[in-house]
C-alpha cells in the first residue's frame, strides 16, 4: 500500500463531508428545512437504481449512479446556484470549474482523472447516461415542490414556464419519464402550487 496514495484519498474523503453543508433551495418533502447537497447527490443515485427501467438504450446506469454522486461536489467551494437565478448563473461554469480543478486534484491522479471525466461529462450532457442523469437531476427538485404545495415556486414566484424549461432535459434523456413529469406539472397548476404563465396581450 503507497502509504501517500491513502492519504491524499482520506484527505479527499475528508473534504468532500463539506457537502453536507451546502443547503439548496429545494425543501425536504415534509417542508421542515431546505435539504443539502449532500443529500440530494444521494436522492439521485436512488433514483437511478429505482428509475432503471425507464434508462434508455445506451445509459450505463453504474456510470450513472457514480456521476450523480459527484456532480455536486464542486458546489463546496462554489456554492449552490439556484437554477432560476439569471445572474448567478452567469459566471457559475467558471466558478464550477475552478472547484472541480481543485477538488478532484486532491485525489491520486488516476482517481482524480476519472472523477473529472464523469464530471465533464455531466456538465457537457451529449452522452446517454448524462442525459439520463440530467432528467433525474431535474425531476427530483420537481416532486418536492409538488410534495410541498409549491414550496421553492411559491417562495421565489416562480411560472410554469420557467419549470417547462427546466425540466426539457428529461423529454430526451428519460423520455419514457415525459408524460409523468408534464402530467404532473399540469397537476400543480390545477391544485394551484405553480401559477400558470400570464398569456402576452397583443396590442394593436
Amino acid at each position: 500500500m503507497q502509504i501517500n496514495r491513502l492519504t491524499q484519498q482520506i484527505q479527499f474523503i475528508i473534504e468532500i463531508d463539506q457537502l453536507k453543508q451546502v443547503m439548496r433551495q429545494t425543501l425536504l418533502t415534509d417542508s421542515s428545512r431546505r435539504e443539502n447537497s449532500a443529500e440530494h447527490s444521494w436522492h439521485l443515485a436512488m433514483m437511478a437504481i429505482a428509475l432503471i427501467e425507464y434508462a434508455p438504450e445506451g445509459v450505463d446506469i453504474f456510470h450513472a449512479i457514480k456521476m450523480l454522486l459527484i456532480h455536486d461536489l464542486v458546489e463546496i467551494d462554489a456554492g449552490d446556484t439556484f437554477c432560476y437565478d439569471v445572474q448567478s448563473n452567469h459566471s457559475k461554469a467558471e466558478r464550477e470549474a475552478q472547484a472541480a480543478l481543485r477538488l478532484f486534484g486532491l485525489l491520486p491522479a488516476d482517481q482524480g482523472s476519472e472523477l473529472r471525466l464523469l464530471w465533464d461529462e455531466f456538465e457537457a450532457g451529449d452522452t446517454p447516461t448524462a442525459k439520463f442523469a440530467a432528467a433525474l437531476d431535474r425531476i427530483q427538485p420537481l416532486l418536492h415542490n409538488q410534495q410541498t404545495e409549491g414550496g421553492t415556486w411559491r417562495i421565489h414566484g416562480i411560472k410554469r414556464d420557467q419549470v417547462m424549461k427546466r425540466v426539457a432535459p428529461v423529454e430526451t434523456g428519460a423520455p419514457e419519464l415525459w408524460p409523468f413529469v408534464l402530467q404532473l406539472i399540469d397537476d400543480c397548476v390545477t391544485a394551484g402550487y405553480l401559477k400558470e404563465t400570464p398569456a402576452l396581450k397583443i396590442q394593436g
